[in-house]
């Protein structure tokens, strides 16, 4: 007859399991601790930020970004995040998923077996790789000649550098959400005489639109926090003019920026031309934290059980 000292297993099987559950536990604790370290060094820096500027004047009335000058239009930075993360997302979502489609249902065995590796050592490409490639390819050779820019660098062809690197994870991320949708739902489509595109279209991609809206929210958080395309194919050094949110037009993002005030001698004297570094990493660090928290409560209101 069984007891109930029968069913706990070994003392030594409890303790391993007992330790184990200390350290998964003790490794969530630390990234909340981070988390909020992260947060509470840049509340503290950009509160120092607000309380040596004039609001009034650095902030809301100038027309460019010049840091060492003491001009934080805060426009420019945050037009450039859009423009760049929305180009970037209009070359990653479609080929991104297109490719995650082809390997979930199209694709044979044989065949994803070598691209699905292939596409995830993608997403470990270097970043300057990709932004050497942007301004010694894609920007003479196809921006250039396609909308004729004023400019060789500038928003457009940084957002198609960023898109390129968002492709895998957005392909990556995306694969696997359509592969977990269960095959009875397929099987019961094709049974009732439905094609392979109506299938995927109707059954498996609505089946999936959880695991994909997480996709997209894990892509566009990689976009908007991209730094080296953008600062080698972004048209501005760090620092210039609103320049409007025409694409072709040169353009910063929140990182460019953020690179620009931690470089030269700023971080040395300090001042708001240093301080500005946390202000915008708070904000940077708030619209991440966003779209995670918008991106999770859309996912647990469609998530479907199988």
């Amino acid at each position: 007859m069984l007891t109930v000292a029968d069913l706990q297993g070994s003392s030594k099987q409890r303790n391993r399991e007992r330790t184990m559950r200390v350290v998964v536990q003790g490794a969530a604790v630390v990234t909340m601790v981070v988390s909020v370290l992260i947060f509470f060094v840049l509340a503290r820096g950009a509160y120092t930020f607000l309380d040596e500027i004039d609001w009034d004047f650095a902030v809301l009335s100038d027309l460019g970004w010049f840091p060492r000058r003491s001009r934080f239009d805060l426009r420019t930075i945050l037009v450039g995040s859009v423009v760049m993360g929305g180009v970037a997302m209009v070359v990653a979502v479609p080929f991104g998923l297109g490719a995650a489609i082809y390997l979930s249902e199209y694709a044979p065995a044989r065949v994803r077996k070598v691209v699905k590796p292939v596409i995830e050592v993608l997403a470990g490409v270097p970043s300057v790789i990709v932004g050497y490639f942007v301004v010694r390819f894609i920007a003479p050779e196809f921006v250039s000649k396609i909308f004729d820019p004023t400019h060789d660098r500038n928003m457009l062809a940084a957002g198609v550098g960023i898109g390129i690197l968002v492709i895998p994870i957005m392909a990556s991320v995306s694969e696997d959400a359509l592969r977990s949708v269960p095959n009875s739902l397929r099987e019961a489509s094709y049974g009732i005489g439905a094609r392979k595109i109506n299938t995927v279209l109707r059954i498996v991609l609505p089946a999936a639109v959880s695991g994909l809206v997480a996709a997209f929210i894990i892509a566009i958080s990689r976009a908007i926090g991209e730094t080296m395309v953008a600062v080698m194919a972004g048209g501005f050094d760090g620092s210039g003019p609103y320049s409007g949110a025409w694409p072709t037009n040169p353009g910063l993002t929140m990182t460019t920026a953020m690179t620009n005030a931690v470089g030269g001698t700023d971080q040395d004297v300090g001042g708001a031309p240093f301080q500005v570094l946390f202000f915008v990493g708070l904000i940077l660090f708030t619209i991440t934290l966003l779209l995670n928290v918008i991106g999770d409560r859309f996912v647990n209101r469609i998530r479907q059980q199988y």
